[in-house]
């Protein structure tokens, strides 16, 4: 019969044998029929839709500007942005407060489904399309509980152009206030 100490001891140097896998949590949220996921640590708040301030000559993708206790937070719609299916606002329609780069940024979703933590070895490579697609914003591909979760890069999402007009549009409502 071995000692309770060596049995410790055998079970540790198991335990560091075995190789870690890191573990990431995402933020589910639905676009259309669509699973997609965010990395939980650039997710600031969730808030209930409410139409944002418009914003002159600005694509139909950025919605507007809100005011997030006194900060001017530019607001995406990424069911536009991504051209699915066309967006309606009900009382589902969510805004997911993120921090993108140096900047709180709102993206309206149709609804938030959970947070689910993903060994990073499930998440493959989104496919390639040779150019018909881009999945340039796709950080990977995981199936979760049988449903496919599209892993998005929001940094990516957005060109350094879009990121500058959103940085125009707080930039200017700040002056105004």
């Amino acid at each position: 019969m071995l000692p309770i100490s060596s049995l410790r001891s055998s079970s540790s140097r198991r335990a560091a044998q075995v190789p870690s896998v890191p573990v990431s949590k995402y933020l589910t949220f639905r676009l259309g029929d669509e699973l997609y996921g965010i990395d939980i640590l650039s997710v600031q708040e969730i808030r209930s839709y409410e139409p944002p301030t418009r914003m002159a000559h600005a694509p139909e993708f950025i919605k507007g500007v809100i005011q997030l206790r006194g900060v001017i937070v530019p607001v995406v719609d990424l069911r536009m942005k991504l051209r699915c299916a066309e967006a309606s606002y009900n009382e589902f329609t969510v805004v997911i407060v993120l921090r993108v780069e140096d900047m709180l940024l709102g993206a309206v979703v149709d609804a938030v489904a959970d947070v689910v933590a993903l060994q990073d070895d499930v998440i493959k490579p989104a496919p390639h399309f040779q150019g018909a697609v881009d999945t340039s914003y796709v950080r990977g591909m995981a199936s979760v509980d049988g449903q496919m979760l599209i892993v998005v890069d929001i940094a990516a999402l957005l060109s350094p152009a879009e990121m500058g007009l959103l940085q125009q549009a707080r930039t200017a409502v700040n002056a105004e206030v």
